[in-house]
């Protein structure tokens, strides 16, 4: 060890100059190796946190599985759910955060709904309220809002009545042949300002039951599938809090005639051989107008 001409000491290595340690040498190529990877690495997780962040408090992506939506919704549509709307649900919490809208009659809404996987003996139906059954494995739903609080909605004959004011359908002359090879009559429903399409089988007797009335409970909400005598819905199995509720769909950001999880992405077969439906992606997912759909 010397002495610097100023006073201050400067370790020497083996060979007599400065060692890697002098803060005012170069890096070694070691260090510079592990600084590159660090930094990417870092990007990385930055980039994973922003992502999640996105998913968790403002837009989470959601396949559509069934055919319990048609013709709104078609089997293999990817669409976008706008967790804002309603409000986050921070996670691992109970905690929602502020949204900017409570939940309106026509929405077409995600949700949280349980399974019963043959470990609730008592219960006679697969699918239950989440909130009622919380030890039971949950799955995603999408259907459409159509009772509010305190709601009374009557069905006679495949037609809804809210708070005993019929939901006026107007035939548009069209079918819909749906992925079993039936054909369905294509309805406008007027629900309040909503104006959307539904399907009517006119010769099936639905299981869930075409003549009841229904109360919705206070803080809970009505769904119902727009393919209505091939939905499970709320007249089936219940109502729906808010707390299960992801938000509503507003955009399709892609659509094909696959069925399947996400890996279909990746699978090179259906890029090729699959039908993409190109006209409807980049679609908005939303109720007409009474002025849009010509109804004055």
């Amino acid at each position: 060890m010397t002495s610097t001409p100023d006073g201050d000491q400067a370790n020497q290595g083996p060979d007599g100059g400065d060692s890697a340690s002098d803060p005012g040498g170069e890096e070694t190529p070691g260090r510079s190796r592990l600084a590159a990877v660090w930094e990417q690495v870092s990007t990385l997780l930055v980039a994973v946190v922003i992502a999640l962040a996105i998913r968790t408090f403002i837009v989470e992506p959601f396949r559509i599985p069934s055919g319990s939506m048609f013709p709104t919704l078609l089997i293999g549509d990817h669409l976008f759910v706008n967790k804002l709307t309603y409000g986050p649900r921070i996670p691992f919490t109970d905690i929602r955060l502020p949204g900017f809208r409570a939940p309106e009659r026509g929405d077409v809404v995600v949700f949280e709904v349980a399974r019963n996987n043959g470990s609730e003996g008592e219960l006679r139906t697969e699918i239950v309220p989440a909130d009622l059954y919380p030890d039971l494995p949950t799955d995603d739903f999408v259907k459409r809002l159509v009772g509010l609080p305190g709601d009374r909605i009557t069905i006679r004959n495949g037609r809804v009545s809210v708070n005993g004011v019929p939901a006026e359908q107007i035939s548009t002359g069209r079918v819909f042949e749906d992925n079993r090879g039936l054909t369905l009559a294509v309805r406008d429903e007027v629900l309040e300002e909503c104006v959307h399409e539904v399907l009517d089988d006119p010769i099936l007797s639905n299981p869930y039951g075409r003549n009841r009335e229904y109360v919705v409970p206070e803080g809970r909400y009505f769904m119902m599938g727009d393919n209505r005598d091939h939905s499970n819905d709320s007249r089936n199995w219940g109502t729906v809090r808010l707390d299960e509720m992801k938000g509503p769909t507003f955009l399709l950001y892609w659509s094909w005639n696959i069925n399947g999880n996400a890996l279909q992405f990746f699978n090179p077969v259906n890029w090729w051989q699959a039908e993409k439906r190109w006209d409807r992606v980049f679609s908005r997912v939303r109720c007409e107008t009474r002025e849009e759909a010509g109804f004055l």
